[in-house]
């Protein structure tokens, strides 16, 4: 595990080296995001949702504990290709982006949602 723990934090450090802030959290997954079916992290929360997984959605945007997502679970509900697109964008090999995704989306959308809704990322949306 000591590869996917090390893809992780640099994962988490691209993340991070873009802000601190929640907003500019947001920002860079949208922009990795962007060349995805989804286009943004609302998009993937909405994906997920519709997809049977609304109960982990919701813990994460409200409070208390967010509930965890397995890798297979985001690979069945975003599709291969799709995780794919987004390992390319985070240069994370594709055997390891639903993992990663996996760790890294409860808590990022928790810091994102304070108000139980998800900011709005800083600066012009990917249209």
């Amino acid at each position: 595990m000591g590869i996917l723990d090390g893809l992780l934090g640099n994962v988490l450090s691209a993340l991070k080296g873009q802000g601190s802030s929640p907003e500019a959290l947001g920002e860079t997954l949208n922009k990795a995001l962007a060349n995805t079916q989804f286009g943004s992290l609302d998009g993937v929360l909405s994906q997920l949702q519709s997809s049977g997984l609304g109960t982990q959605v919701a813990s994460w945007l409200g409070q208390g504990d967010n509930l965890p997502i397995s890798a297979d679970e985001l690979r069945s509900a975003l599709g291969n290709e799709q995780l794919q697109k987004l390992g390319t964008q985070l240069g994370i090999p594709m055997d390891q982006v639903g993992e990663l995704l996996a760790k890294v989306l409860p808590p990022t959308v928790d810091k994102l949602s304070p108000d139980g809704m998800l900011k709005p990322p800083i600066g012009p949306t990917p249209g």
